[in-house]
């Protein structure tokens, strides 16, 4: 999934995004509006993942979708 399609279905993936890391709250996803980028600098945030770990994580997740 790219870029522009993550940003054209961020709503209806946010509830996704919640389950798959809890810690992110609804404030946090309304901030990233679907930018990979944003996601993965707040699992590094909240989760203390190093950048490469985070980069995976959102990779492995956006395959699913």
């Amino acid at each position: 999934m790219n870029e522009d399609i993550l940003k054209g279905k961020w709503k209806e993936l946010k509830g996704n995004v919640r389950q798959q890391w809890g810690k992110l709250t609804n404030d946090d996803l309304d901030r990233v509006k679907g930018s990979q980028e944003e996601l993965v600098g707040l699992l590094q945030q909240r989760y203390g993942y190093e950048r490469d770990q985070a980069n995976r994580e959102v990779k492995d997740w956006l395959s699913r979708y």
